[in-house]
């Protein structure tokens, strides 16, 4: 009998909130702004809120937080879209709080009616000088005894356009010496003259996140308001707002969000390493970005389970980035496609096959006998991998060396018999021979060898471009360090091969299927391949080279 999982914590507030009645079913929503693309953080947040939707047979809204023209685009809203459908979760409603703008103005005026708030002429800098420090309190200033009709007239004409960015704002009139800084007369809404994605030029004034994000959630009656831990100083505020506007009570709940070894998840500076060319753009395999884990060849599937393993908690931790590969070789392992690929080539000739002939062999496709077989040509001349033949063997090498034997997978054992060199001294031919009783399935030779190599017939061969891709950065937690974290930045975080063969079962490669390329890793074909030329990414390595190094020194 199978063990019962415990509930996290938001899962018990849920479970009691309908026990007791307090909600018949519950709404919730992933609410991302859109100003650049999801990176792998967001999956946990994605995966809680749909999650538990679907847990507990309510409902979630994507609502985009769009009430910053400048830096939201589009793309972006297209882009978060995308991911949240490629990690297999549908919602209720698209909403955007650029919907709730009159709605939010309106709510505005409702807090200057009841004189809970006010327009300051000060300048930012002012602002920021009289709101003190967390040990001194902020002091009032002259505007904030404006009377209520004066500061409705003032509204109005922010409204209206007649004052330029940072001229005026509105102020929540709380409290200046309150001991959560935020508290302090916090600004509500601030003027824009930009153009929005979706409202166009319609409006001049925009609400800051904390004045539009309560209420929205209040306008939609979501029932568990789920953020990440640095929202624990804004709830006070999110439930003054509630209760000032006497309107539906939303309540907020936080949670620690996901951080990473070997990665960054802050927006700002994923945007420094697109725009200043550190990466090939949002979807840069080396990138955190959803795009890019998908791009790589990533599977839903295994980010759901990385996501259900780290659990949710409400203490930040790190996480190591071998988690996540875990979860991803663990689904490979077993629906990966398995097929061979030379990336470092070497000719090898079979002394005494037949010149022309060519065999037809089979070798299964994957681990289940359901996944079929495969059929794969033999002929006189092959390719191998380089590091396959070692001249002087050391002690313990079981693949090909002179005078040794090795079994071709899914094809015959062969013997070394000598080699031959370029100008430079590098390995340009091993020539073999074959012992034609000892084919895979039928083998009647007798003979037992220790090791089995991968390969390709050179008259079948694809050429094909293989990107390998490895973490970004080289320190585990790149934001810590002194300096620029971009001094950290793995210069051999991407290699490319340009001259891989690959066997030609992989001309019909397409972007549903994941391959194991035999003793190499996991890959995925690239967006960028063509008909006329195969680009592979390798997702994943089949063991985690970076554990065994760290154990290692």
């Amino acid at each position: 009998m199978s063990e019962e999982k415990s509930l996290n914590f938001i899962e018990e507030i849920i479970e009691e909130d309908l026990k007791t009645g307090k909600y018949k079913s519950i709404l919730t929503r992933f609410p991302p702004e859109p100003n650049g693309y999801l990176h792998i953080g967001h999956a946990k947040s994605i995966c809680l809120n749909f999650g538990l939707g679907i847990k507990y047979g309510g409902k979630t809204n994507l609502r985009f937080d769009d009430t910053n023209p400048v830096t939201e685009e589009t793309e972006y809203v297209e882009s978060i879209k995308d991911d949240i459908r490629w990690l297999g979760f549908t919602w209720a409603q698209e909403l955007y709080t650029s919907d709730y703008f009159g709605k939010l103005y309106q709510f505005a005026v409702d807090l200057v009616k009841k004189g809970l708030a006010y327009v300051d002429d000060s300048t930012a800098e002012e602002i920021a000088a009289m709101k003190g420090t967390p040990t001194e309190p902020g002091k009032e200033n002259k505007y904030r005894n404006r009377s209520i009709e004066e500061n409705l007239a003032l509204f109005a004409e922010m409204k209206a356009g007649k004052y330029k960015d940072g001229e005026k704002v509105l102020r929540a009139k709380i409290d200046m010496k309150h001991t959560n800084m935020l508290m302090r007369d916090p600004i509500i809404y601030r003027i824009k003259h930009a153009h929005h994605h979706r409202t166009a030029d319609e409006w001049c004034i925009y609400p800051m996140y904390d004045f539009a994000h309560g209420q929205s959630d209040s306008i939609e009656q979501i029932t568990h308001s789920i953020c990440t831990l640095e929202f624990v100083p804004h709830r006070e505020l999110y439930d003054w707002l509630i209760e000032k506007l006497e309107i539906y009570p939303s309540h907020q709940y936080e949670f620690a969000r996901l951080n990473m070894t070997y990665t960054v998840m802050s927006k700002r500076k994923l945007l420094q390493l697109v725009y200043e060319g550190h990466v090939n753009g949002w979807d840069d395999p080396r990138m955190p970005t959803l795009s890019a884990f998908r791009r790589k060849g990533y599977t839903p599937g295994s980010i759901r389970t990385f996501c259900e393993k780290i659990g949710v908690a409400k203490r930040e931790n790190f996480i190591d980035l071998g988690l996540l590969e875990f979860c991803l070789r663990e689904e490979l392992n077993l629906t990966a496609l398995r097929v061979m690929a030379v990336l470092d080539p070497v000719k090898l000739i079979i002394t005494n096959y037949e010149e022309g002939k060519t065999e037809e062999l089979y070798s299964e496709n994957g681990p289940d006998e359901n996944m079929g077989k495969r059929k794969l040509h033999f002929g006189k001349e092959l390719w191998i991998e380089r590091e396959d033949f070692m001249e002087v063997p050391v002690k313990k090498w079981f693949r090909l060396a002179p005078g040794t034997m090795v079994r071709l997978k899914s094809a015959y054992i062969i013997k070394c018999e000598n080699f031959i060199k370029d100008a430079d001294g590098n390995i340009k031919e091993v020539h073999c021979s074959y012992i034609p009783e000892s084919k895979s399935g039928s083998d009647t030779s007798g003979i037992a060898v220790k090791g089995t190599i991968h390969w390709v017939s050179a008259a079948h061969a694809i050429n094909a471009e293989v990107r390998l891709y490895d973490r970004l950065f080289t320190s585990e937690n790149p934001l810590a360090e002194e300096g620029d974290f971009k001094d950290t930045i793995n210069k051999n975080s991407l290699q490319v091969i340009s001259n891989a063969y690959v066997e030609p079962s992989l001309q019909d490669a397409d972007f549903e299927k994941r391959y194991q390329f035999i003793r190499k890793g996991y890959f995925y074909l690239d967006k960028d391949a063509t008909p006329g030329k195969l680009v592979f990414n390798r997702t994943v390595t089949l063991k985690d080279a970076w554990a065994k190094e760290v154990k290692k020194n």
